[in-house]
């Protein structure tokens, strides 16, 4: 028998060594792709409405998450072939199906990401969200704009990543939620929204979230059933992260929020209310 072969004559290839900061720009990529304007829009709308319960509804995404992405990277790594070449072998001429679609969801999210962070560098600096929008874009080109883009993609999600669980921390502390009562209704709710479950998984795991960190590994060569250990830890990793700030968002919401807040129906209602008030008293002024 051959160095380096089996009875059958195949391959036994050493299982490559951990990359881990390759590894944590994939975990940090797929996070950081998942935590957008919608993330945080869609925690803070839901634990207004649900409350505390709103823990029942993140445990139960949390753990449809682990088994969605685990079992996408999985096959993504042991097949060495993007998304859409997967659904081509599945199907011939579907990947230009999902690639349009997965191009799609990336404009169309990444629209919000921008606005988001011009409205973020506002409030921080003062700038207009204009002026926020464009340094954003400026910064997120530079990086694709370096010769080794990977390796400084990598290292800026890390940072983002962590910047972002700080601050989030900091709110959280100084809202100063009932974390016991969010413990308890996490495993006994008051009421469970199956709608609040499928919109926090496709938030986190739907469109090009979830090949982003995919697609990562396979840049770096992370492929074959050798590095399957390592891509389902890796995969997790990501699901944890997301799920870290999820939690910390929804602590920071639930504490920031009074029980009396209106609701969403409500809210509209006075919104409507006081516009038709203020054209009535335009006209009124008017004659």
């Amino acid at each position: 028998m051959q160095p380096g072969k089996n009875k059958q004559g195949t391959s036994l290839a050493e299982p490559p060594k951990s990359n881990w900061s390759v590894m944590l720009g994939a975990v940090f990529l797929m996070a950081t792709s998942a935590i957008g304007p919608g993330f945080l829009t869609q925690t803070t709308v839901f634990t207004q409405q649900l409350a505390a319960s709103f823990g029942f509804v993140i445990l139960i995404s949390i753990i449809l998450d682990i088994g969605a992405q685990m079992n996408i990277w999985r096959i993504i790594a042991v097949s060495g072939k993007r998304g859409q070449d997967i659904a081509n072998m599945v199907l011939p001429g579907l990947s230009y199906g999902l690639a349009f679609l997965i191009v799609f969801g990336g404009i169309a999210f990444n629209i919000g990401n921008i606005a988001g962070a011009g409205l973020g560098l506002n409030v921080l600096f003062g700038t207009s969200a204009e002026v926020g929008a464009i340094c954003s874009a400026v910064i997120a080109i530079a990086v694709f704009l370096i010769r080794d883009a990977g390796k400084a993609m990598d290292r800026f999600t890390q940072i983002a990543g962590a910047a972002m669980i700080l601050l989030t921390l900091y709110v959280v502390i100084t809202s100063a939620p009932p974390v016991g009562e969010a413990v308890v209704k996490t495993f006994a709710p008051d009421r469970i929204d199956m709608l609040a479950i499928v919109t926090l998984v496709g938030g986190t795991v739907g469109g090009y979230i979830t090949f982003a960190g995919g697609h990562r590994l396979l840049d770096a060569g992370i492929k074959g059933r050798a590095v399957l250990p390592q891509v389902t830890k890796t995969s997790v990793y990501g699901i944890l992260v997301t799920s870290v700030m999820r939690v910390l968002l929804f602590l920071a919401a639930l504490g920031s929020s009074p029980r009396d807040w209106p609701s969403i129906r409500e809210i509209r209602r006075l919104r409507y209310s006081g516009l038709r008030r203020a054209m009535s008293d335009i006209s009124c002024s008017g004659s």
